[in-house]
């Protein structure tokens, strides 16, 4: 699925200026401002980092050189992963609004021939829509608000990043005052802020300035292709287009026609040899493109139209002390997949309680380079399946398309799918319960489920209904097997402690229903009794009998000590 391009404009991904400040006179610079942690980059990454750790209690400055959000659609798909975390961010009445489920993804030849088809659930494995149409700008503004009450968070727009340094106690950043793509001077002199934080992360683009002030190599894959990207609002909202979603594996055109959230359509159209981007990408390009599929200036609107360069990178180490990357920041991928956005949620998801941890107390620094082990897993098995994917569509040579095409129909013959190989990444290392050959210990790494349950009278899904963060879940009540010393560790790091149960009256206070069986059949297919799940829905270990849950309890803790104290030793 077809989603995230970036714009040089603001908003999500903008990529922070470098350089020296201008010549026009002595830059003045104000006080220090001080925060746990500063995010550097307002869009959906950086927006989703700073919510998480401003509902976790810390002081977060939100730093983003454009003084507006950018006002056009990039991305338009997330999965129902990252649906999950938007939900658990407090918009779970608002997805609504500017999304809907994608239904369908269709895959066909110059002739029209179908080679390919997928349907999506209308139930993902995490409750939500298994993919998501959206548009962006609408998200965006969800989130930004979302962020200006969460207490804690500053959003700090039109502050251009310009220079960082970094101590063992923390690290300085200084920002400018900034109109996006130029300084703002006022009486000759551009106003400076210096702000001070025990951690910076980068959420600021494929040019990141953050990453910049870190020595991390970038891994390029080779796949580089320019796109005409075309956003298009049709005047007639009741059109139907079918399949909602496509993509046209022309040789001698390779197109996208997908939705663009309510009430929109995206068209993509791949550049071929000779042609030129400054050229292909005009208006009026635009509509003789789109003047196939019967749309016009009479129609429609375009909304958006611009060349992009899908690529497939990533950096190589995503922490370099105090600075940590995140987003398009810390890798790019063609869009195919539709996990572009999908990933640096991701991304915001499993460094914000890592991050929380560490500036407690609970847990070394060193925990914060299990995000880069962690993250770099399903990043590489994102990017692999995009360029594959890219790889198919974007075939320019008529004879080696005629052999796609035989190939991909006689296995959509043999039912055989092109996917299979290519299963959804679990997590193989990093924070997790391993067993005694040191491999993570199944279910381990994999992503949790999530169903209706009725906790404490309340009843819908479960983030919503009985809150975020470590659990363990079980289907007996694990206060009645844990001893007083693992209690009170559990309560200092806020583990909720539940008991699973289908029982319709049962109203103890760590009793959580049940409501469709979804945990039941979750725990079953595990053969465990028990989970302890991680703040960003992943498995950290299970208990296949209920008289194993202190181990597990105390392997989560061992994993905690075990980083201090090679932080210890390495010190």
């Amino acid at each position: 699925m077809n989603e995230q391009h970036k714009d040089t404009g603001p908003g999500a991904g903008t990529d922070t200026a470098q350089g020296p400040v201008p010549a026009t006179g002595a830059p003045r610079v104000t006080g220090d401002d001080v925060y746990d942690v500063l995010v550097v980059g307002a869009g959906p990454v950086g927006l989703t980092t700073a919510i998480r750790l401003g509902a976790q209690g810390w002081r977060v400055g939100l730093v983003e050189r454009w003084p507006r959000p950018y006002p056009l659609p990039r991305a338009v798909v997330f999965d129902h992963e990252v649906a999950r975390i938007l939900a658990s961010l407090g918009l779970a009445d608002d997805l609504a609004a500017f999304s809907e489920p994608a239904a369908d993804y269709e895959w066909r030849n110059r002739k029209g021939e179908t080679l390919l088809r997928l349907a999506f659930e209308d139930t993902g494995h995490s409750g939500w829509p298994a993919m998501n149409i959206f548009t962006q700008p609408q998200l965006e503004a969800a989130l930004e608000a979302q962020a200006r009450r969460t207490a804690g968070v500053e959003v700090l727009r039109g502050w251009e990043a310009v220079d960082l340094t970094e101590s063992a106690h923390g690290v300085s950043l200084t920002v400018a005052e900034s109109a996006g793509d130029e300084p703002v001077i006022r009486g000759g002199v551009r106003r400076h802020r210096r702000l001070r934080a025990q951690y910076v992360v980068g959420c600021d683009g494929a040019n990141s300035f953050v990453r910049s002030r870190m020595t991390t190599a970038m891994t390029d894959r080779g796949f580089q292709h320019d796109w005409l990207v075309l956003d298009v609002i049709p005047h007639d909202r009741g059109r139907d287009f079918v399949p909602r979603n496509l993509q046209v594996c022309d040789p001698f055109r390779p197109t996208t026609a997908v939705s663009g959230g309510p009430g929109r359509r995206r068209w993509e159209f791949m550049l071929l040899p000779g042609e030129s981007a400054a050229e292909f990408g005009s208006a009026q390009s635009a509509w003789r493109l789109l003047a196939d599929w019967d749309l016009h200036p009479g129609n429609a609107t375009l909304e958006r139209h611009t060349v992009y360069t899908f690529r497939a990178r990533w950096a190589d180490n995503w922490r370099a002390g105090r600075l940590l990357l995140a987003g398009d920041a810390a890798h790019q991928m063609p869009p195919f997949a539709g996990q572009g956005m999908c990933s640096g949620i991701r991304d915001a998801a499993n460094l914000a309680w890592k991050l929380d941890l560490v500036l407690a107390g609970h847990a070394d620094a060193t925990l914060l380079d299990t995000y880069t082990t962690e993250r770099s897993q399903h990043l590489r098995h994102a990017i692999e399946l995009s360029v594959f994917l890219g790889g198919i569509i974007c075939e320019p040579d008529p004879a080696a398309a005629e052999m796609r095409d035989a190939r991909m129909l006689a296995d959509r013959r043999a039912g055989r799918d092109p996917l299979a190989d290519m299963p959804p990444q679990r997590l193989t290392g990093g924070l997790l319960q391993h067993g005694a050959d040191g491999a993570p210990q199944a279910p381990a790494g994999q992503l949790d489920c999530q169903g209706r349950v009725r906790f404490r009278g309340r009843t819908g899904l479960f983030d919503q209904v009985v809150g975020t963060g470590f659990t363990l879940l079980a289907t007996e009540d694990p206060r009645t097997v844990l001893d007083d010393e693992a209690l009170g560790w559990c309560e200092r790091l806020g583990i909720r402690l539940l008991r699973l149960t289908d029982h319709p009256a049962a109203a103890g206070p760590a009793d959580v229903i049940d409501l469709d069986g979804t945990y039941r059949a979750h725990l079953e297919h595990c053969g465990q009794e028990a989970l302890l799940l991680r703040p960003d829905h992943y498995v950290f270990g299970g208990a296949s009998r209920t008289e194993q849950m202190p181990g597990l309890v105390a392997a989560l803790r061992r994993a905690l000590d075990t980083s201090s104290a090679a932080a210890v030793a390495a010190r």
